[in-house]
């Protein structure tokens, strides 16, 4: 009877994962297929085979985006947010794990407060100080938005990992002389990698797909990124939806690659920040 209800059991595993994966996988497919077809074909059979394979759409699409810019641009502006938010979350993360903070509860109700608060209720006040400082069309600035706005995350997470290390391990190595910040930088943040790896991941990866910020402070010229110049090519009137496509495909391309590398990591961070603290 247990080796029944053993295999069905994973009969019934294997058939869920299956059809995740069929949901997960048949958008990006789809996608994919219609990259290479016209905007008829896509508009009259969006799942069958194209009847010629349309290749001069990539070509299209990365020269009317200027990807060659825009997605520089854009991956500027993630390395800089995961540089920032690595660094300020990792410092801000060990510190309310290691000091005891008498208002822990205001601490942690300011940062879920922050967290789930919507940015469009500080867009224009932003976007107004940011014109007067002559910060429109800036990568730097537009990253500091970025941070203030992942942040808190990051802290949240990062907490947990440091939490889940034993005091002693710091204890030793300042009973041998290492000052705080060597503790910090040689002991603490190699055990925490796989946090803060899963915190670049997550924080890049929101900063390559982040639309509405980027259009607002990073309207257009040489400044745009990828997603704001992807918008661009939805004409008023009509669009060519081979060429979207194709823009589409190119700009899920890296993280795709990203996420496949690193998917082993990823999980694994994900899993050991899941302590509670």
């Amino acid at each position: 009877m247990n080796a029944i209800e053993s295999r069905l059991t994973r009969i019934l595993a294997y058939t869920a994962l299956s059809v995740l994966l069929f949901i997960t996988l048949f958008p990006i497919a789809l996608l994919v297929l219609n990259a290479f077809k016209s905007s008829p074909e896509i508009i009259e059979s969006p799942l069958a085979l194209p009847d010629v394979w349309r290749w001069d759409n990539f070509s299209k699409a990365w020269a009317q985006t200027r990807f060659s810019t825009t997605m520089l641009n854009s991956a500027l502006l993630a390395g800089l947010t995961i540089i920032l938010v690595c660094t300020t979350g990792s410092l801000t993360a060990y510190v309310l794990a290691r000091r005891k903070v008498k208002s822990w509860k205001i601490v942690t109700f300011y940062l879920l407060a922050t967290t789930t608060a919507p940015i469009q209720l500080f867009l224009f006040p932003l976007y107004f100080g940011f014109a007067r400082l002559g910060m429109i069309n800036n990568v730097f600035a537009v990253s500091l938005v970025y941070t203030a706005l992942w942040s808190p995350f990051a802290v949240m997470l990062l907490r947990t990992y440091f939490l889940a290390v034993p005091k002693e391990l710091e204890e030793s190595a300042l009973v041998d002389g290492a000052t705080h910040w060597q503790v910090f930088t040689r002991v603490m943040l190699p055990i925490v990698s796989p946090g803060i790896l899963t915190v670049a991941l997550i924080v890049g990866l929101n900063a390559w797909n982040e639309f509405l910020i980027a259009n607002t402070f990073l309207p257009g010229g040489n400044s745009a990124t990828a997603i704001v110049a992807f918008f661009q090519l939805s004409g008023q009137y009509s669009s060519d939806w081979g060429v979207i496509m194709a823009a589409a495909a190119l700009i899920v391309l890296p993280v795709v690659i990203l996420f496949v590398l690193l998917q082993r990591r990823f999980i694994e961070g994900m899993a050991g920040g899941s302590v509670k603290g």
